[in-house]
């Protein structure tokens, strides 16, 4: 039986799907899909659902294409179950996007259940690696956060984008880098600027703001004098 975690990335269809089978006393799980909100939810229900003989546990990542901050409560989660068990856990075999949320957040890419976890009061030492790690887990969020927003806005823009190439007569590139610099001219986000190109496209459509049609206006003049 297989866990689901709720709520996929904004655009995506392809929740967190928990496969997996016993091999003897050993459980190999295998994630398939996405590590946001709510997956760490699902991964307790799913070990909470192991025999109770299991005496290893193995998880195999090269499902998981995407991940954000949650994915590291899911490692918290698969961390605390080997402990309180007292049995041994990994989870390997991390590419593509997720492995580089494992090096921003300074943790192992082969398997980040091997990074040491401090006992007792923490030293000096383990203080200033939290304070490092904290700071870029901050980045972290601000590039997940991007990354979101690329994936929401990406519609719009691709419509502007055909757009300007059919009334313009400009490349794909071309015209992506005069909504770019339109969006620089006018101190207005990529995609505000591309929602009014397409919504002034469509009958009786509203004209785009003054100051998006001057930075539309001199960005075509550079690109077509």
């Amino acid at each position: 039986m297989s866990s689901a975690a709720p709520l996929p990335l904004p655009g995506r269809q392809n929740p967190l799907v928990i496969g997996g089978h016993m091999d003897a006393d050993r459980a190999l799980l295998t994630p398939r899909g996405e590590l946001v909100h709510g997956c760490a939810e699902a991964l307790a229900e799913k070990l909470a659902g192991l025999p109770a003989g299991t005496a290893r546990i193995d998880v195999d990542m090269s499902g998981v294409h995407f991940m954000d901050s949650a994915g590291l409560e899911f490692l918290e989660v698969l961390r605390d179950h080997g402990r309180r068990r007292r049995l041994p856990v990994t989870a390997t075999r991390w590419n593509g996007q997720p492995r580089r949320i494992l090096e921003l957040a300074g943790l192992d890419t082969m398997d980040p259940l091997r990074s040491p976890a401090p006992h007792g009061a923490p030293s000096p030492a383990l203080t200033a690696v939290a304070r490092e790690r904290e700071e870029r887990l901050l980045l972290l969020q601000e590039e997940v956060e991007q990354l979101r927003q690329a994936i929401a806005s990406r519609p719009v823009i691709d419509q502007a984008r055909g757009i300007l190439m059919a009334t313009y007569g400009c490349t794909s590139d071309e015209a992506w880098h005069i909504l770019r610099e339109a969006s620089q001219l006018s101190n207005t986000k990529l995609r505000a600027v591309a929602e009014a190109v397409a919504a002034g496209s469509r009958p009786n459509g509203p004209r785009p703001p003054e100051a998006v049609r001057d930075a539309l206006s001199r960005a075509l003049a550079r690109r077509h004098p």
